[in-house]
């Protein structure tokens, strides 16, 4: 497996990274523990090196999972984690928060569940805008100073917050939504990140499965998966979007590939400093995924699948209105 670096102190991953989450959430009933502990390890002995996890995904239980998983090698591994949310009296998640007392407790969680002693990459999960960011980065820089924290990222920041919080303390990584199906990111955020020296960690590289080929107009999406609730995957506009999937399509045929691994492969593309994160709990999409790092593609196909993304209009918002407002802007 390739590497790259995110960030400019050092944060060397593996090309392509594994989104842990619906290991434990969002697409459907949570599968055997028992069958994912050796799904995790086996991604390592295919190259995998970073791992992303949050205390919110279960919550808790995703964190516990990876733990586990990844103690027997975790001088092999990142383990990249978030905090961010508060928890009522149940565990069950109460909105955002940030406080410096949330994140030393979130963290003091977090590495008794992964088994660890320090958190690779630590993310502010979603911006608290009740707490400047320079709080929030000043209390990662003391967890850093401390070494409980190797590096700090942030997931769904918008520009003005990434620069105010690095000027505080450097950010390694940004992690946000980015595909050929939302390419929002390249107005702003990717200049800003190339500027001062910021990885970019996409998450749903693949569109949450619409870029897997896998998903038609007559899919249905039953209890536990999220994409029932999002507005993308509504039936009217699930058939207009998936006119991208056919275009893309056009050019996997040529490339002897997957949709799914020319969606990831133009990612890579973009920037040696981008590492999606595709998500899957199955060996063989993992091992499709992985491949990926090594489909070339040229300069006509970038510019064909360029000119694709950009004649499909994507209905459907990302997320529900109520979700949609914890999103920076």
């Amino acid at each position: 497996m390739q590497t790259r670096t995110l960030g400019t102190q050092g944060l060397n991953v593996s090309a392509l990274g594994l989104g842990c989450m619906g290991m434990s959430q969002s697409f459907g009933p949570r599968p055997p523990r028992e069958q994912m502990i050796p799904f995790l390890r086996a991604a390592v002995e295919r190259g995998v090196t970073l791992f992303d996890t949050a205390e919110v995904y279960g919550p808790f239980h995703n964190e516990e999972l990876v733990g586990e998983a990844l103690e027997p090698v975790r001088d092999q591994v990142v383990i990249a984690t978030k905090f961010g949310f508060a928890f009522d009296e149940n565990g069950t998640q109460s909105g955002v928060t940030s406080r410096p007392d949330n994140i030393r407790a979130a963290v003091d969680g977090s590495l008794r569940r992964l088994r660890t002693d320090t958190i690779d990459l630590l993310y502010q999960h979603r911006v608290d805008p009740n707490v400047p960011i320079e709080e929030v980065a000043g209390a990662v820089k003391e967890l850093i100073d401390a070494g409980k924290v190797r590096h700090f990222g942030l997931s769904e920041a918008g520009v003005e917050t990434i620069r105010r919080a690095h000027a505080v303390q450097q950010v390694a990584a940004l992690q946000s939504e980015y595909s050929l199906f939302w390419r929002e990111p390249e107005e702003a955020i990717l200049p800003t990140l190339e500027e001062l020296g910021i990885g970019f960690v996409p998450f749903s590289p693949l569109g949450r499965g619409l870029l897997t080929g896998q998903v038609t107009a007559e899919s249905q999406f039953g209890e536990g998966d999220i994409r029932a609730s999002l507005p993308r995957f509504e039936q009217e506009a699930l058939q207009a979007n998936l006119a991208l999937v056919d275009l893309i399509t056009r050019v996997a045929e040529r490339k002897g590939a997957t949709v799914g691994q020319v969606a990831l492969a133009w990612l890579l593309a973009q920037q040696p400093w981008i590492v999606p994160i595709p998500g899957t709990r199955r060996l063989e999409r993992l091992e499709e995924n992985l491949a990926a790092a090594d489909l070339e593609l040229t300069s006509e196909d970038l510019g064909e699948l360029h000119a694709a993304s950009a004649s499909v209009q994507v209905q459907g918002a990302r997320y529900p209105e109520a979700m949609q407002k914890i999103i920076d802007r």
